[in-house]
């Protein structure tokens, strides 16, 4: 049976960027302010116990409408962080520069070189939307990169109140873009959030850039179709129609 897939919704996050340290919450410039020799002293599990309490902290947050309660929640968050690390004798105006360049700096992720290719060409044919679980800053770090233009839909979770998997976040893209369920195709490299877009209708494509992720789900998962790049999304795309 032929399947017409008029749009595709995209994750943010390790589908079409990544940060660029390699940690979502040490930002581009954490070491201009904190001390890195302190820092890699300490002892890993204290620092993975620090940013799991800030974590819990930013997760009961539900609803982050702007940039500025952006920057008022993410400051409370690095206090947190701060308040579990104490070695590092980090001053109110260092956790206020932290701050400042997580949100505000809109280079802080890195987007994966077959975006820049691959999905100005996908928009020539098919509706984009991002639907993301991420705060307000990620909208210009899509502008910054100048791929905004791209995306018909910008689906963020704090400004909606609520996380994929839950159906609401699949939802507002199909009202945005005017599509059914049965004509789009969602991408995550979560298993967890493909199965919330499928209970709404929605097909979808597990995108794994992780090597070893992507074998395991490719062979143990297989009730998911499991792709390891955008190149492969598009193959997909193309088998389905």
């Amino acid at each position: 049976m032929t399947i017409t897939i008029n749009a595709v919704l995209f994750d943010s996050g390790r589908v079409l960027n990544r940060p660029i340290t390699g940690h979502w919450f040490i930002t581009p410039n954490f070491f201009n302010f904190v001390d890195e020799t302190k820092f890699r002293s300490l002892d890993k599990q204290a620092i993975h116990r620090a940013f799991h309490l800030a974590g819990n902290y930013i997760s009961m947050q539900n609803v982050i409408q702007n940039e500025d309660e952006e920057y008022r929640h993410f400051l409370e968050y690095y206090r947190i962080f701060s308040s579990e690390l104490p070695k590092l004798e980090l001053t109110e105006s260092q956790l206020n520069s932290i701050t400042y360049d997580l949100v505000y700096n809109y280079k802080k992720y890195e987007f994966y070189k077959d975006v820049f290719e691959l999905i100005p060409e996908l928009s020539k044919t098919y509706k984009l939307a991002v639907v993301s679980n991420a705060w307000p800053s990620l909208d210009n770090v899509f502008r910054q990169a100048d791929l905004r233009k791209y995306f018909s839909s910008f689906v963020i979770s704090s400004q909606i109140g609520v996380i994929k998997p839950h159906e609401l976040m699949y939802k507002i893209a199909l009202e945005e873009l005017n599509m059914s369920p049965s004509e789009v195709l969602f991408v995550d490299d979560n298993v967890g959030n493909c199965v919330g877009a499928e209970k709404i209708g929605i097909r979808s494509l597990v995108l794994s850039r992780d090597w070893k992720l992507y074998m395991y789900y490719k062979f143990m998962r297989t009730n998911h179709s499991v792709v390891y790049n955008l190149k492969g999304a598009i193959k997909h795309l193309k088998e389905m129609e």
